[in-house]
């Protein structure tokens, strides 16, 4: 029987990562809480976000993707799993690369929108100069 409304691949998989990191069932707190945000009178009247806390490592997963309970919960032991595994292998987790990487890039993209934004006051400023009436000097 599925515990989760998924398909049992996915089920199998999860079990599978969880016994390769030594993760039980008993290990995991879990405790439900409403969600916030769109969804409609479902986020507010279902505690469908789940909270799921390690009890060894103390980390602690918070999940309200989706508007189903069940889903979440899946959803939660997944992420708690994916961040486990970083903590363990003292490397950065996926998400953790994409976000360093957004950074590399938005520093990157400022230095070179300043030159531009440079470049384009200079310009801006001799077709100002250009549009001036000429200038007429007065004899007395």
């Amino acid at each position: 029987m599925a515990i989760f409304p998924i398909s049992p691949q996915k089920q199998q998989a999860l079990e599978r990562f969880m016994r390769r990191l030594g993760v039980q069932e008993a290990d995991l707190e879990e405790r439900f809480v409403r969600s916030g945000g769109p969804g409609g009178q479902n986020v507010n009247k279902v505690s469908s976000c789940v909270v799921l806390r390690h009890r060894a490592s103390g980390l602690e997963v918070r999940c309200q993707q989706e508007r189903s309970q069940a889903l979440n919960r899946f959803l939660a032991r997944r992420i708690l799993l994916e961040r486990l595994e970083a903590q363990r292998l003292g490397r950065l987790s996926a998400e953790a690369q994409r976000i360093a990487k957004i950074r590399r890039q938005k520093r990157k993209r400022s230095r070179r929108t300043q030159l531009k934004l440079l470049a384009l006051k200079r310009h801006r400023g001799e077709t100002k100069t250009l549009r001036r009436p000429p200038r007429t000097v007065e004899l007395d």
